[in-house]
Parts: C-alpha cells; structure tokens; sequence
C-alpha cells in the first residue's frame, strides 16, 4: 500500500530572486521614457482665464510659450509687484520680443520655421495694454500664429 505523506512536512521552496535584477531595470526604463521634466520654473503667477471655446494645441514641439503675470512672492523684491513678461527662465521686457522669437525660430528645422506658434499664457488679471504691446512685437516679428491659454469653464450642461 502506498504511504501518505501528512503536509506538514513539506518545506516551502526558496522564492527566486534571479529575475528580480530585470524587473527593477525594466522598471526604471519606463519610467525615464515616460516621464518628462519641467521645462520653464515659473517667476511669474498665472492664473488663465475661462473659455467656453477650448481646442487643444496640436504640436506643441512648435509652440514656444510667453507668460504674463504678476511675480511670485519670492521674486516680489527683487523685480516689484507689476506685472512682468517671462521668457523662458527670465524676465525681459516688451522690447525683447523681438529677438526671442528670432532665436527661438532659427534654432527650430527650417522646414517647421513657417508653422511657429506663440502661446501667450497670460493671468487673468492682466491688463489688455500689456497684451497688445505683446502681440506689436510679435508682429515686427513676423509671429502671426498667436494663441491665448485659457481653462475651459464648466457649463451647466456637462453638470447633468
């Protein structure tokens, strides 16, 4: 007759940690391909408008991006309260422009220098004679595709 073995005595198997190594890096792997950094630290508060007409940009490889508002605090003392302009890491002035998007445009491919977009991210509390010396500039420039940001509002139909 066969003998049977009572489950207690059975040990349980080591668990194998050989593949744990190709796990980790694979890990690792995704996350760096998926992960992006923060391009622009932000000097200035903005706090876009509401829309109710919102479409999103395209290609935004061929977007570069101003922004207006008033400083954040820990810039406050060094530049003052009034609104400013941030290109970039930096703050410039109007007359700046210019030259900004004449840099930013050569250094793009020249195939994509025609299709350049200007986002104006601008707070909502911003003067409309700021944004109109902007968008001067922008046209000595030859930077006609201008886009405003805005955060869509909600309307009372997407609450049923």
């Amino acid at each position: 007759m066969a003998q049977i073995r009572k489950d207690n005595e059975r040990e349980t198997p080591a668990l194998a940690t050989s593949s744990l190594p190709d796990i980790i890096f694979m890990f690792l792997f995704f996350f760096m391909a998926v992960t992006t950094m923060k391009e622009v630290t932000f000097k200035v508060r903005v706090s876009p408008p509401m829309a109710t007409e919102v479409t999103k940009l395209e290609n935004k490889s061929l977007t570069r991006y101003i922004y207006v508002g008033k400083p954040t605090d820990e810039y406050k003392k060094a530049v003052g309260s009034e609104t400013r302009i941030q290109l970039g890491d930096a703050f410039a002035d109007v007359s700046e422009l210019q030259e900004f998007i004449v840099n930013e445009r050569s250094a793009m491919n020249e195939n994509d220098q025609n299709l350049l977009t200007v986002s104006i991210k601008a707070d909502k509390d911003t003067k409309m004679g700021i944004i109109n010396d902007i968008k001067q500039s922008l046209r000595k420039a030859y930077a006609l595709k201008i886009v405003y940001a805005a955060t869509k509002r909600p309307d009372a139909s997407d609450a049923e």
